[in-house]
């Protein structure tokens, strides 16, 4: 039984940097296509940024340059470093992740494993 659990978000001021992260668990391989996905409110999902293999990654616009995925194989464990935050960015920041073949990773991938989601506040 695949399980992911977020770390504890957090309020900063535009400009700081937060790292949330995300224990993972059940997975038959490596092979899975992990992601963060967040949701501001009122608006629709957004794919953020999703990793594969620890090695492939895709960002959105919005935060290419500012965020960074990555992935500790060894501890299950993906990441999310963000940097420069703006109040735009702030949202309920999920975990998401498929194992389906061929384990394609865009960002508007239908996930099929997620997170209860942790809070990112950013102010002004």
């Amino acid at each position: 039984q695949v399980q992911l659990q977020e770390s504890e978000g957090g309020s900063v001021q535009a400009g700081g940097s937060l790292r949330i992260s995300c224990a993972t668990s059940g997975f038959r391989n490596n092979s899975a296509c992990m992601a963060w996905i967040r949701q501001a409110p009122g608006k629709q999902y957004e794919g953020v940024a999703t990793i594969r293999n620890g090695v492939s990654t895709t960002y959105a616009d919005s935060v290419k340059g500012r965020f960074t995925i990555s992935q500790d194989v060894a501890k299950n464990t993906l990441y999310l470093q963000m940097d420069s935050l703006m109040p735009d960015d702030t949202a309920m920041y999920y975990c998401a992740a498929h194992d389906r073949w061929p384990y394609a990773c865009g960002l508007t991938e239908r996930y099929s494993y997620w997170g209860q989601g942790t809070q990112v506040t950013v102010s002004s």
